[in-house]
């Protein structure tokens, strides 16, 4: 069963886009990385990054939680300009786990949770028992209650990664992006993550992450977006995008394209020169 939200959902209009990016181009040092990209996150799902190195996931994903300022285009969030918005209203919309956030020495693992609270600070607005409320929900939904008085650097990865995602929660938001949630974790661990994820995802959450690992970002995507030199090449349900095709021009892989054998979803089956047998995979059912 579903955990409930700590927040009310603002999805507003059902099917509507909370956060898009249109005409957006953004890069470093002078060199464009993203080129007039559009693209629309679909509410109440979870939208997964995927494509080669280099080819702009998190740079997309840093450009749509305003990390990024692009050049031009612009990204909108509740149907307002983000980079008009002031940064604490931001943060009381959207929450980021941006890539192996390192949090301060000896700090605990409630103390860090805390910190996703500091948006709903103000001189005229102390911390209250709504705070200490929200937290402790928090806490409980990625189930660290009980490290809740631990230094956060004595937590294995997988556990830092809970502490991480129940700060970014107890911003009060439901729309989160994720950057690269499962890095540097082992598969037990990662998939640890991701069913954590699936849970916030089904209490009502929107989410978007960047992932590496194709067969998860299959297994747990409601939809894909596919990028190849900061451009989108495909979007949509991970049954409808990954095709052999796709995957040897995206990523210049060759694979098989296989059902799940546990799942309904498509599984990816890379190709190389050596411990193949052709004909096994040649008479599964490709896609």
């Amino acid at each position: 069963m579903a955990t409930q939200f700590i927040t009310e959902k603002r999805t507003g209009a059902e099917g509507v886009s909370r956060l898009a990016a249109r005409g957006v181009t953004v890069g470093y040092g002078g060199r464009a990385v993203i080129d007039g990209l559009d693209v629309e996150i679909p509410p109440g799902v979870v939208t997964t990054i995927i494509g080669p190195n280099g080819c702009g996931k998190s740079t997309l994903l840093r450009t749509l939680t305003r990390l990024l300022r692009p050049t031009g285009g612009t990204v909108v969030l509740d149907g307002e300009d983000i980079a008009k918005l002031r940064t604490r209203d931001v943060a009381k919309k959207l929450g980021l786990l941006p890539q192996a956030p390192v949090a301060p020495e000896g700090l605990t693992v409630g103390d860090l949770v805390a910190r996703g609270r500091h948006p709903h600070q103000s001189w005229l607005r102390q911390w209250s028992s709504d705070d200490a409320g929200v937290v402790e929900r928090a806490l409980t939904m990625t189930g660290v209650a009980d490290l809740a008085d631990r230094p956060v650097d004595s937590l294995s990865g997988g556990q830092r990664q809970r502490v991480w995602i129940s700060m970014t929660l107890a911003q009060g938001t439901d729309l989160l992006l994720l950057d690269e949630p499962t890095t540097y974790l082992d598969l037990a661990h990662a998939i640890d993550v991701l069913d954590l994820v699936d849970d916030l995802h089904e209490s009502g959450c929107t989410v978007v992450m960047v992932l590496h690992d194709l067969n998860l970002a299959a297994r747990y995507s409601d939809n894909l977006i596919v990028m190849r030199a900061g451009q989108i090449l495909a979007q949509g349900h991970p049954r409808d995008v990954i095709t052999a095709e796709l995957l040897h021009e995206a990523f210049g892989l060759q694979a098989a394209v296989i059902d799940d054998p546990v799942g309904d979803r498509p599984l990816i089956v890379p190709i190389g020169r050596t411990h193949v047998r052709i004909e096994p995979v040649n008479d599964a059912p490709v896609k």
